[in-house]
């Protein structure tokens, strides 16, 4: 069993690696393809937020926020891999933070091609970020129940 689920492990993780790889391939100096991609989305997040909260989202050169994604995708996909519960965290962070921006669904009218496509990219991303939380869940619960086997039963005269 223990096989299959680092087989399991394997699978899950290199769409994150893959993905990580192929940004960090095409990074350049400015960013790359994905940093021109998420440059307006990013704007468009920021006066969302600004006018639904009050709150200035910081302004900042996007190749960073690449960057980092990379580097979580990277770095939390590899430790996913052996079973790390930091890595689910990263791979987590990463989702939760791109997600919503990148694949902004709702800023585009229910009858434009666009939005059945960002809305079915959200969903699949929304689906990974649900099977990172429910690996966290395991990870964590799991100790507990071997705790609770393994204690010894004592007998009752």
């Amino acid at each position: 069993m223990a096989l299959v689920s680092f087989v399991g492990r394997v699978l899950f993780a290199s769409v994150f690696i893959l993905s990580a790889w192929q940004e960090f391939n095409e990074f350049g100096v400015d960013g790359g393809p994905a940093a021109k991609a998420l440059k307006p989305k990013f704007n468009v997040f920021s006066k969302s937020v600004k006018s639904h909260t009050g709150l200035e989202v910081p302004g900042f050169d996007i190749k960073y926020l690449v960057a980092a994604g990379v580097a979580f995708k990277g770095v939390g996909g590899l430790l996913f891999i052996f079973g790390s519960t930091m890595g689910a965290y990263l791979l987590a962070l990463q989702q939760a933070i791109v997600t919503p921006i990148l694949y902004d669904f709702y800023n585009y009218d229910t009858e434009k091609k666009e939005f059945g496509l960002l809305f079915s990219k959200f969903s699949q991303n929304l689906a990974l970020l649900g099977a990172l939380l429910f690996f966290i869940g395991m990870k964590n619960t799991l100790p507990r129940r071997q705790l609770k086997k393994k204690a010894p039963k004592t007998k009752t005269v």
